[in-house]
């Protein structure tokens, strides 16, 4: 017969070990003006935003029920180049790296010139 010995580990612990990033309100302005435009000209349609350890995803999709087409990552910094606790700003498609900025204006850039030249997309 195996034991009941379950060990028990205070939630407050865990909580404290994960480290919550948000978007601020400016740049959540900045991606929902990008994802308005692009849902406008008819090639985005749907979007989502997502938290993990030290990161928050905004998610967007050509159809709802495909992956997205593009994440932008807010993400804590892990270069020697960057001040603890400074974000870096990632544009991925499935899991390749895009472009990357150290503010969310310079990754949106990726989208200035890409996204204005979309075979089939509506002006």
């Amino acid at each position: 017969m195996i034991g009941n010995s379950a060990t028990v580990l205070p939630l407050r612990d865990h909580r404290a070990s994960r480290r919550t990033l948000y978007f601020t309100r400016g740049e959540l302005n900045q991606l929902l003006g990008l994802y308005s435009r692009n849902v406008a000209r008819g090639v985005w349609r749907d979007y989502a935003i997502d938290h993990r350890d030290g990161q928050a995803l905004f998610s967007v999709f050509r159809h709802t029920h495909e992956s997205a087409a593009y994440t932008i990552v807010k993400s804590l910094g892990q270069s020697a180049a960057q001040a603890p606790g400074e974000a870096v700003f990632l544009v991925l498609s499935g899991r390749q790296r895009l472009h990357i900025g150290n503010t969310l204006a310079e990754a949106l850039e990726y989208f200035r010139a890409k996204l204005s030249v979309i075979p089939g997309a509506r002006r």
